[in-house]
């Protein structure tokens, strides 16, 4: 028998001042404010960038060719990078979240070792997750830091919404993109101090500042993206499709992180109901779900005071919306999420919905390309497109199906 390999979890108190920790790309605006939040606890972090075809070579080479894109991308682009010679392998670490669902990409973590104890077995592999999933004394997750978590992903998805409704119709180039960095640093500064605590001035100093971009009144189609978390976020997987439907003339509309993790607290819920089988984990969960459901109605009734943008969808109210065609029991990967977020779309007149997915992606195939038709007969005009994502799939094929799309866009 061949000895096995040893996988480096470890990441200890004294590490942290001189390493550096790497994560992967899925939500460049929510991450960046993740890691002024660790840089304050002392942790060095870097937002891997790295793009290039190099990095699905890297997936492909180091790990099953049967492992989802998600997983095949974040593996590529961590083996990318310890293989450019920009890090000191043996001060780096690499950092995975984990949601411990029964999706793969709650377990590729181990793919993740296996892969980098082959070449660096001296790169500790580290999981941050909410659920329990490992335990690592180096990595709290403090009441102080889970607090800070929480209002990075309010704030996240509020620049997100702002840059997507105003970018599409500024009449100067590039002023929302520069908006957009400006409150990124402002944000990274308030979450050193506890001024983050007060969020409803902070929201109307963004919808001040944002509804001041000078923009045009020319009436654009708005394209829904939903899908599977990370192929739906990351430019990295989806091929930059944001920027894609703003170069053809649309309007993105990409339902927010809140509302997948609200998703997976009332699952917690839900599955204490549908087996009789209440713990204090799931009082917990109960708890938590209503603390963030109350942040998320204050951030919609700020938006609706001010009346200019779009506010986010009700969690509630895409229950509600799941309720009408399928049971919310389905929960493997985004289960009844997507099926909920194109019902509520379609609805409130995102009418083009786009739902990327890596392909073979069980939840994605039939929660997404299954619930459509019906979505469909309830919603006549509705036009919307599944896409999957692979290393097999050239960016030139999903584009064109794309543009077939817009070609049918509903204003």
């Amino acid at each position: 028998m061949g000895s096995e390999r040893v996988y480096k979890t470890v990441f200890t108190e004294d590490m942290k001042k001189d390493y550096t920790i790497l994560i992967p790309d899925m939500l460049p605006i929510h991450f960046k404010l993740i890691i002024k939040i660790y840089e304050k606890y002392g942790y060095h972090m870097e937002l891997l960038q790295n793009t290039s075809r190099n990095v699905i070579d890297e997936g492909l080479k180091n790990t099953h060719n049967d492992a989802c894109y998600p997983a095949l991308l974040v593996i590529g682009q961590f083996m990318d990078a310890l293989k450019s010679g920009k890090y000191d392998v043996n001060k780096t670490a690499l950092l995975m979240s984990q949601t411990g669902g029964g999706c793969r990409a709650s377990n590729y973590i181990h793919l993740i070792r296996k892969a980098v104890a082959a070449q660096f077995p001296q790169v500790p592999v580290i999981s941050l997750n909410f659920s329990g999933l490992e335990k690592n004394p180096a990595f709290p997750m403090t009441p102080a830091i889970a607090l800070r978590l929480v209002y990075a992903v309010m704030y996240g998805d509020m620049l997100m919404l702002l840059y997507n409704q105003c970018k599409p119709y500024e009449l100067t180039p590039n002023i929302t993109d520069q908006l957009l960095a400006r409150w990124q640093h402002r944000l990274g500064k308030l979450m050193e101090t506890n001024d983050y605590l007060s969020p409803k001035p902070i929201y109307k100093a963004m919808l001040k500042e944002f509804a001041a971009i000078p923009r045009s009144k020319e009436k654009k189609p708005r394209v829904g993206v939903v899908g599977e978390i990370y192929v739906k976020y990351s430019p990295l997987a989806n091929n930059h499709l944001n920027e894609f439907l703003l170069s053809e003339g649309c309007e993105p509309n990409v339902p927010g992180l809140l509302d997948f993790i609200l998703y997976c607290a009332s699952d917690l819920i839900n599955d204490a109901d549908l087996y009789d089988k209440k713990t204090s984990r799931t009082l917990m969960y109960g708890i938590g779900y209503k603390v963030l459901y109350k942040f998320q109605r204050q951030q919609i009734k700020v938006i609706e005071e001010h009346g200019v943008f779009q506010p986010p969808h009700d969690f509630e109210h895409l229950r509600k919306c799941a309720d009408k065609y399928i049971h919310q029991g389905v929960k493997m990967g985004e289960g009844w999420l997507i099926t909920a977020e194109m019902a509520a779309l379609a609805e409130t007149g995102t009418k083009n919905i786009i739902c990327a997915q890596p392909f073979g992606c069980l939840p994605n195939h039939i929660v997404a390309k299954g619930m459509s038709r019906v979505i469909k007969e309830a919603y006549p005009d509705a036009n919307i497109v599944a896409i999957d994502y692979d290393p097999g799939a050239t960016k030139v094929n999903q584009e064109n199906r794309i543009k077939l799309m817009l070609a049918n866009a509903k204003i």
